[in-house]
């Protein structure tokens, strides 16, 4: 049961969370609509859409992304501002051990962790779908390909010399059918080809044809200027997607676009994994930064609460640095995506116990 110690700093923790949460998301959200305002006049974006497709889903991933180090701020403010108002001191004077005080902040990390966990893997991926889908009607920049190349199920492999968005349109394209052994069975090549939105129907301009093996060793070479219709197993966006297209799947279909990717030998494992696993890491920062902020802050010191605060913010670029770092790992030197996730908050973990155990009692 929570007492009153319990219910005055749980209820300080979350006024403060969302307050800042709210004052930086404002912030963001005008800096943003300076940025973009041009591109939704110029596209005649309906104002519906930009506040409920686009801004609300803002605020919904960025609010999310960065709701850790915003509990880390909103600790080390309060609790600086307790300590400065001497009501940190009565606490302990009472006879209440420092790990007592430390519950409710517990408590509040516990429930903004839940929040971001329900957040990570149930809203998010709906909203950044409506995100990504207004972004590209809107204000997307041409998405270009060049000099693709992936596996696919069914022992296809699949190469274009270039896609652009805005033709809609795959140049050189090129799709080699092999057996089990190994062994190409057929080869298509198209000098264009074009995919029906939203199934398998491809139309090849200017294609050529070869079926190997005797005695069925053929060509067939079409007319120029002639299309023929087809159907493949793959549609072109298929070929074509943002890398952030991951953002807009749940857990599952993560999983399972992670292990077509591989079949394909695509190159961007490492991000989509990363994507994968940091939607359980980032919640679990809560405690450890909750953790450091309290310990840090909970001493009163001469220079009052910006020390408190210039203190934390410190270590929150740290973190910040520490996450780019073993990120980077994972993408360029093979370093298991799972652990680069988890090591911020495991070594941010045993530095919090430290400073804890450190703290003025």
């Amino acid at each position: 049961m929570l007492k009153i110690l319990d219910r005055y700093i749980i209820s300080k923790f979350l006024v403060t969370f969302f307050f800042m949460l709210g004052v930086i998301m404002i912030l963001a959200m005008v800096f943003d609509l300076s940025e973009r305002l041009g591109d939704f006049i110029q596209k005649e974006a309906p104002v519906k859409a930009i506040i409920f497709d686009y801004y609300l889903s803002f605020i919904i991933h960025f609010g999310n992304l960065f709701s850790p180090l915003i509990t880390f701020v909103s600790v080390i403010w309060f609790t600086a501002k307790m300590a400065q108002n001497t009501e940190i001191i009565p606490m302990l004077n009472s006879g209440k051990p420092f790990s007592r005080i430390l519950r409710p902040y517990m408590i509040g990390a516990t429930i903004l962790m839940l929040i971001s966990l329900v957040m990570n893997h149930f809203i998010l991926p709906i909203t950044n779908q409506r995100k990504l889908d207004f972004e590209e009607k809107y204000y997307r920049n041409v998405r270009s390909i060049s000099n693709y190349y992936a596996e696919y199920p069914n022992n296809q492999i699949v190469y274009f010399d270039s896609y652009r968005s805005d033709l809609g349109r795959v140049l050189g394209f090129v799709l080699e059918q092999r057996n089990d052994n190994d062994e190409i069975v057929s080869l298509l090549r198209a000098k264009e080809a074009r995919n029906e939105a939203g199934s398998f129907t491809w139309e090849l301009k200017d294609y050529f044809i070869r079926y190997f093996g005797h005695p069925n060793d053929s060509i067939i070479v079409g007319s120029t200027g002639i299309a023929m219709d087809t159907t493949l197993l793959f549609e072109l966006k298929e070929l074509a997607q943002r890398e952030s297209v991951v953002m807009t799947m749940g857990y599952n279909k993560i999983k399972d676009f992670i292990a077509l990717e591989k079949k394909k030998g695509s190159a961007n494992i490492p991000l989509y994994e990363i994507e994968l696993y940091q939607r359980t890491s980032f919640p679990f920062a809560n405690y450890v930064l909750t953790l450091i902020g309290m310990a840090i802050a909970s001493r009163k010191t001469r220079g009052g609460i910006g020390a408190n605060i210039a203190a934390g913010l410190g270590l929150a670029f740290i973190y910040i640095f520490a996450m780019k770092v073993t990120s980077v790992a994972a993408e360029n030197v093979g370093f298991p995506s799972y652990i680069a996730v988890w090591i911020p908050n495991v070594l941010f973990g045993i530095l919090g116990i430290f400073i804890y155990k450190m703290a003025p009692k």
